[in-house]
């Protein structure tokens, strides 16, 4: 725009010089011709001034083609084990000898309470008859002396209670326990009690034991099987 105002401004100038040029000469010669202008010439196109230059502005490349790095899943969580403690530490116990076997002591029991009879107030003596002995008649024969009693026996087999003899004397040092009983009782069963402990001490020789040691023994015996001895009761000579 500024440049075609410049262009006009020009012309203007240009005919108004020639206008005064005109009218500072007085004297015109005749025109014998007509006059010559000169050509009108088009007016010139105003000058176009190119624009000003402008650097083009640099060419941006696009950023080179970077891949997108893979995405790296994290590894699936996966818990910890639990840390498994080992467990106390617990000292043995001390190893506890048994004590040392001690044989029991023999269990002597009391001999049995003999209780004396009661008192009986012996009858007032009588005097007996004097007895008269018959005359002998002339040339016979004495009376033959009076038997003597009758030695008391055992009425079963002694060799029936050597078991049971065995066991008892075993038993001098340690006490009565439930073998004697379960040796003796038996044979005793179909036994008085007399007899019981008449064919107790006859096993008891027979054994060659000691009638004096073993028979407390015996006679305990006889009354856990049932039996009642006589009171004070020795064996037979």
């Amino acid at each position: 725009m500024g440049n075609y105002a410049l262009a006009a401004t020009l012309i203007v100038l240009l005919h108004l010089g020639t206008l005064l040029t005109s009218l500072a000469n007085n004297i015109c010669p005749p025109p014998e011709y007509p006059p010559k202008f000169p050509p009108k010439h088009p007016p010139r196109p105003p000058v176009v001034q190119p624009p000003p230059y402008v650097p083009k502005p640099p060419v941006v490349q696009p950023p080179p083609y970077v891949p997108k790095p893979p995405v790296v899943q994290p590894p699936p969580y996966v818990p910890k084990p639990p840390v498994v403690q080992p467990p106390p530490y617990v000292p043995k116990p001390p190893v506890v000898q048994p004590p040392p076997y001690v044989p029991q002591p023999p269990v002597v029991k009391p001999p049995p309470v003999v209780t004396p009879p009661p008192y009986v107030p012996s009858p007032p003596p009588t005097t007996p008859a004097p007895v008269v002995p018959k005359p002998s008649p002339p040339g016979g024969t004495p009376c033959p002396p009076p038997p003597p009693p009758a030695q008391e026996t055992c009425p079963i087999d002694t060799l029936k209670l050597g078991a049971c003899v065995d066991v008892l004397g075993g038993l001098v040092h340690i006490g009565i326990g439930g073998s004697a009983k379960d040796k003796c009782c038996p044979v005793l069963q179909g036994l008085v009690d007399l007899d019981a402990a008449i064919c107790l001490c006859t096993t008891i020789k027979a054994k060659l034991l000691n009638v004096n040691i073993v028979i407390p023994i015996a006679l305990q015996v006889l009354i856990d099987c049932g039996k009642t001895p006589p009171p004070g009761f020795q064996c037979p000579a």
